[in-house]
């Protein structure tokens, strides 16, 4: 409800929109839910992009500006802006502003606990034993 797809705009599978504008040639890729957004012309929004709308108490809103491009499965925590032609990077979550053509990335740092698995399985089983 309360969606508007201006001309040339694409909606992919399973993308749900509530109360947003996607502007002219621009694209939400699949699996994506945009509430209270409003995305500029000729912006890519990746698959798998949520826009977290509602805090429990009240409704808040995304801005995508003009041709930015969303990395998949991003996260933005609203109210929030993405700027002109900036980028974000896959897989981040996102609770501040981002600058024109900027970068952002929003995700913690990897890291690999060499033959660890083991370990972990062990502790986890003697939880349960308690």
């Amino acid at each position: 409800p309360g969606t508007v797809l201006k001309s040339g705009a694409k909606i992919g599978n399973f993308v749900e929109t509530k109360k947003s504008i996607v502007g002219k040639n621009s694209k939400v890729n699949h699996l994506s839910y945009i509430g209270d957004t409003t995305i500029g012309q000729s912006s890519n929004i990746g698959a798998g992009t949520i826009t977290c709308n509602y805090d429990g108490f009240g409704r808040h809103t995304t801005l995508f500006k003009r041709k930015s491009f969303i990395g998949s499965n991003g996260t933005f925590v609203a109210p929030l802006t993405v700027g002109e032609g900036a980028i974000t990077a896959a897989g981040s979550t996102f609770t501040h502003n981002i600058p024109n053509g900027a970068l952002g990335i929003g995700r913690a740092r990897q890291s690999v606990k060499e033959d660890y698995a083991e370990k972990l399985k062990l502790k986890f089983q003697n939880r349960l034993k308690k």
